[in-house]
């Protein structure tokens, strides 16, 4: 799968808060640090040399020493702030105090005393900041649900241990399961158990207010978070054929979103990739969706066929139902 944009914008707004605490760091040392390719590296650099704050004239960018790079060496002159903490206005915090004050009604039973003590020390100290603004949020978020098996399920999430639920689901049918908690989560004005459920082989998410009777048992989770195969999410596999794409940079959802094999940067802002296809029409559907941002395609008989079905489709814009065509008829001669 190709790095998404969320992933790399994290790493190179670290990178800023790195060298502006260590100066001189070779391409291969940062590399190492942030677990990328050194070409990586570079790449993230030529993004953060043109990248800034508003105005983004040459003083408003951040800056490295060219003299430096070109022995392979990492020295930031110019960070434009992005080392600096994070100001908040007076609504984002009293937005974040609420968030937390709704974070500890809803799970904060379940924290250890650790992260207990982190949730309640930001709080403290945003509250202490925001002053008479926090006074006006009053957070009071209910976990619904019969207070023993809640207990329970909050037991079980905190020793990671399987429990055994009685449920009554939305036609009032009553049955019994065990499961492996996940967290808690809340939605639509209710709370609800995430949960990986041994009968069903899947996961599934429980109404707390619908959980009849819950046990803690003492068998560990042996079902993480993650570790499920999604079915419904495209798997590739060795005896899918593979399709090399080449596409414009506006298109950089594709490699961020499908399953590539392959990614390698091109030096203009465009991109190549190895696609695993299970499916022609869906290949076919996919070039339609970015036939603006296709370059090249391989084998490149794909790419007649794509562009045939693209002709027949603009030839029934011009039939007729009745047989005719609309095109328009000729004009005098």
């Amino acid at each position: 799968m190709a790095e998404r944009t969320p992933e790399r914008l994290t790493r190179l707004l670290g990178m800023v808060a790195y060298l502006d605490r260590h100066q001189g760091v070779t391409v291969e040392q940062m590399a190492g640090h942030f677990g990328v390719p050194p070409a990586q590296i570079l790449r993230d650099v030529d993004t953060l040399w043109m990248s800034g704050t508003p105005g983004y004239w040459p003083h408003d960018l951040i800056d490295f020493d060219s003299a430096s790079l070109e022995h392979g060496v990492l020295r930031l002159t110019e960070s434009r702030g992005m080392s600096r903490a994070l100001r908040l206005g007076a609504r984002e915090a009293v937005s974040l105090v609420a968030a937390l004050r709704a974070l500890r009604e809803s799970v904060g039973e379940a924290l250890d005393a650790e992260q207990r003590a982190v949730l309640t020390s930001t709080l403290d100290a945003l509250v202490s900041v925001t002053g008479e603004a926090a006074g006006t949020v009053d957070v009071q978020l209910s976990v619904g649900g019969v207070p023993e098996a809640v207990a329970q399920v909050r037991t079980a999430l905190v020793g990671r241990r399987r429990l055994r639920l009685r449920y009554v689901d939305a036609a009032d049918t009553v049955s019994e399961r065990e499961v492996d908690p996940w967290q808690l989560v809340t939605g639509d004005e209710r709370s609800y158990l995430q949960a990986w459920c041994h009968e069903a082989r899947g996961e599934r998410l429980f109404r707390l207010d619908r959980i009849l009777e819950a046990r803690a048992l003492q068998e560990p989770v042996t079902r993480a978070a993650g570790s499920r195969r999604d079915t419904t999410v495209f798997q590739p596999e060795a005896e899918h054929e593979r399709v090399v794409l080449e596409l414009d940079g506006r298109a950089r959802w594709v490699a961020e979103q499908l399953p590539v094999d392959e990614l390698t940067e091109l030096a203009d802002g465009g991109f190549r990739i190895v696609l695993p296809v299970a499916s022609p029409a869906w290949l076919q559907h996919l070039l339609l969706r970015v036939a603006g941002y296709v370059r090249a395609v391989e084998p490149a008989a794909l790419a007649g066929q794509v562009a045939a079905v693209a002709r027949r489709a603009l030839a029934a814009y011009d039939e007729d139902p009745s047989g005719g065509s609309t095109s328009a008829p000729d004009g005098p001669g």
